[in-house]
């Protein structure tokens, strides 16, 4: 079975968030015919392994897509579908990569759930113990090398007031809170030549108001965090002047950032460059599972994936056969690296 088979499979079964049971399945029956042992954990998260003992190698991977159909085919070298890029592509190579492991150690390819929502799946896995690296699966192309992620603070403000003629003088629910999400960007507005990286940014995610006998306007806004500030410092940056609203925090993810010198990173950089590439390293504004792992797990961690991350949630997803192939030598080259003894 080889890699495009198995990404072809994997993508052949649709796993937004919340249904990605099926898909679990059918990551468990293509690990085996890779003659990997297979399990499902509590929070159904789909883990393969190869091997035991020490070091203990985790390919974290997530199962789970967004949300919406692209057709699934195979054409001029391409494959294309929802989660061939965003992060399936990913997950078949490791399971390639993987299925000629020999240790020493253990090999774990993990299928998490929820990543593009809540997260629960690695929110299970971070009681795991005793792992000793850990490469999760996002696309960075295939020369590519995640090194940090922003963190995430999702909150919602709660305005609640009588309900009042709009001919009234007093503001309305949404007047109060427009002028809160307004205040909300001005205390996290950051100077023109920051680096992107280290922005803070601010976006206003939702906004519903409701009126009957109560005027309540409820909104919602996604506070992107660089290194350095966690989400308890910006919790408490939030403006509160006036007629506080309620605020009930929606998510909470705190930035994630490694050095280029770790087990993790280095073994990355000497796989690609043996297959002839230089390495880049990603910063992104986004979040990833990487985020809650890596701090609970203590140990060196990097992001590893096929495929163009400007081409994951649009209709447009699909990743070439070549730089599929090219990640599986790659990744064999890197859980090598990691399973042998050091200097």
């Amino acid at each position: 079975m080889d890699e495009v088979e198995v990404l072809e499979r994997l993508v052949a079964e649709t796993s937004p968030s919340g249904s990605e049971e099926s898909a679990v399945r059918e990551f468990g029956r293509i690990a085996r015919g890779l003659d990997y042992a297979v399990r499902i954990d509590r929070a159904g998260n789909g883990i393969a392994v190869r091997g035991r003992s020490r070091p203990r190698i985790v390919f974290l991977g997530h199962i789970d897509t967004v949300p919406g159909r692209v057709p699934m085919g195979r054409k001029r070298g391409r494959i294309s579908g929802r989660g061939s890029v965003d992060a399936k592509g990913a997950l078949a190579a490791a399971l390639v990569a993987g299925s000629s492991w020999t240790g020493p150690g253990r090999l774990e390819i993990i299928a998490a759930v929820g990543e593009e929502t809540d997260s629960r799946g690695a929110r299970f896995l971070r009681s795991k113990r005793g792992v000793d690296a850990v490469i999760a699966g996002e696309p960075n192309r295939w020369d590519g090398i995640g090194v940090g992620y922003k963190g995430c603070l999702r909150v919602e403000a709660t305005f609640d007031q009588p309900a009042r003629h709009l001919t009234a003088p007093q503001p309305t629910s949404s007047d109060r809170a427009l002028g809160w999400a307004t205040a909300v960007r001005a205390a996290y507005a950051e100077a023109p030549d920051t680096p992107s990286f280290r922005t803070r940014t601010v976006k206003m995610a939702s906004f519903r108001t409701e009126v009957a006998r109560r005027d309540t306007t409820r909104v919602t806004v996604d506070l992107r965090l660089p290194p350095g500030t966690r989400c308890a410092d910006a919790m408490a940056g939030l403006p509160r002047t006036g007629r506080a609203p309620e605020l009930r925090v929606v998510s909470r993810i705190e930035p994630w950032e490694t050095g280029t010198a770790t087990p993790v990173v280095r073994a990355l950089i000497r796989a690609i460059r043996a297959e002839g590439a230089r390495p880049t390293l990603w910063r992104k504004s986004g979040t990833s599972d990487l985020n809650l792992v890596a701090p609970a797990w203590g140990c060196p961690a990097a992001v590893y994936g096929p495929g163009d991350p400007h081409l994951d949630h649009t209709a447009r997803e699909s990743l070439s056969e070549r730089e599929l192939r090219r990640s599986v030598r790659v990744l064999e080259r890197a859980f090598a690296d990691l399973a042998s003894p050091g200097p």
